[in-house]
């Protein structure tokens, strides 16, 4: 009897573990539930574009002519015959140094100058009255050297004169001081009645105005070796404009890389007729190099940077995420920016959703599309049928 009892038991317990056992196991399989989905991810085709390659860098403008006025003759100054940052023209007189002096000297000269005519034509006279005398033997050879040798020293006086009073002359002709070039002028630096010194003191300074020059500095990758020689299309943009609306072009690149900065010199000209830019006035240019050529764009947002690398995200065939390192160059209208090397026109570009991607996982592709800007606003602008 006892026996009966206790393998009831044995089974009652057996069967309340089995229980216990199934209903952990449904608690645990409904607390797990179904397997996770694949995120969904965006992806789309790279722009094509016909671009021209091109560098944006930032610089400042520059006078293609700077000149410091000063006098080339000392003196006191007498007069001032400009308005303070007024437009000048070459020869157009800026200052008077006082004449007085300097007329004094020229007379002086001039007098001398009729001294040594006298002496000359006495001397002539002389040496003509010792050729006669000497051809019917009335005079010495020693006299009539002598007389010769005065006319010859009369005719080196002479020039000495003139020489005098043309250096005279040219001094009083710099009492009055012309523009030496076209351009703005500066301020007047020395006000009349001050003693100014010849090539020391600076009257004013005048820039050339039209045309004018951007100096920019460039990292050397910014410049592929095929661009340094020959010229280039540029475009400025000032501070505060949106577009880059002023034609220029490139005249010079320099012919080494600073080691220090590794950057390259450059330098754009640009007409100025109307005085818009201003040298020492900050802006930014944009240089194109070679034709236009179909290039690639993808999105800023698609674009990573892994430390000093690009990278973007694209979907293979199988719809798995791939780590693509790409090279990019300038950015575009749109948010957009060049890709020239690896990415290829057929791959499909995470352009939505990268933050759920990672690199060997699976995902599900949705079709999307980069819009292109610049279609866009030429298809607003045609006329309506």
């Amino acid at each position: 009897m006892s026996e009966r009892i206790g393998r009831s038991l044995f089974v009652a317990a057996a069967a309340l573990v089995g229980a216990a056992g199934l209903l952990e196991g449904c608690t645990r399989a409904e607390a797990q539930g179904p397997a996770p989905q694949p995120p969904t991810v965006t992806v789309a085709h790279p722009l094509v574009r016909s671009e021209a390659d091109w560098t944006e860098q930032s610089g400042r403008f520059v006078a293609v002519d700077t000149v410091d006025v000063r006098p080339r003759v000392s003196g006191y100054l007498s007069a001032v015959h400009f308005t303070d940052g007024q437009y000048v023209r070459k020869g157009q007189l800026l200052f008077t140094i006082d004449p007085l002096p300097f007329e004094a000297r020229t007379a002086k000269a001039k007098a001398e100058l009729a001294q040594a005519d006298a002496r000359l034509e006495r001397a002539r006279s002389e040496l003509k009255r010792a050729e006669t005398l000497r051809a019917a033997e009335a005079i010495s050879t020693e006299e009539y050297d002598s007389r010769r040798e005065a006319q010859a020293q009369a005719i080196a006086a002479r020039a000495g004169a003139q020489a005098a009073l043309q250096g005279e002359a040219l001094d009083l002709g710099y009492t009055r001081v012309y523009a030496p070039i076209s351009g703005r002028i500066s301020d007047r630096r020395v006000d009349p009645g001050n003693l100014v010194s010849s090539g020391q003191t600076v009257l004013t300074q005048i820039v050339s105005v039209d045309p004018i020059h951007f100096e920019f500095s460039a990292p050397d990758s910014a410049l592929p070796p095929e661009t340094r020689s020959g010229a280039h299309d540029a475009l400025l943009k000032l501070e505060g404009e949106s577009q880059f609306a002023h034609p220029a072009r490139v005249d010079f690149i320099d012919n080494r890389v600073d080691a220090g900065t590794g950057a390259v010199r450059g330098r754009v000209v640009a007409a100025n007729a109307d005085g818009a830019f201003t040298p020492g006035q900050f802006a930014r240019v944009r240089i194109y190099f070679g034709a236009p050529k179909p290039t690639l764009l993808a999105p800023e947002a698609a674009i990573g940077s892994d430390q000093s690398r690009k990278f973007v995200l694209v979907v293979n065939r199988a719809d798995e995420v791939e780590y693509r390192q790409v090279e990019t160059g300038p950015a575009v209208a749109g948010g957009l920016r060049v890709i020239r090397a690896g990415l290829k026109p057929q791959d499909r570009l995470v352009i939505h959703g990268v933050q759920f991607a990672w690199p060997g996982q699976k995902v599900k592709p949705a079709a999307g599309r980069i819009q292109d800007v610049n279609a866009s606003l030429a298809q607003a602008a045609a006329p309506q049928g």
